[in-house]
């Protein structure tokens, strides 16, 4: 399934944009899980010039994540 939010957005307004679609694939369509998903940003400088990201002067182009941070009392069912 693909999600397409369209136009030069803050990262907080794509969060919430996200947020909003996700609910909306949870509460209309009865979908409760998902194998991973995939999420290309096309970082701009807020003028619609392509920016790319830098960390100790080397490009970034992907990130990684193994989902969302586990409390202890997660980790122990607590």
């Amino acid at each position: 399934m693909q999600i397409t939010i369209k136009g030069e957005l803050t990262i907080a307004e794509i969060r919430q944009a996200l947020y909003e679609k996700l609910h909306e694939l949870e509460d209309d369509f009865a979908v409760r899980y998902s194998q991973g998903a995939t999420l290309y940003v096309n970082p701009t400088n807020g003028l619609g010039d392509t920016v790319v990201p830098h960390k100790a002067g080397r490009a970034v182009n992907k990130l990684h994540s193994n989902g969302p941070y586990k409390s202890v009392a997660d980790e122990h069912k607590i």
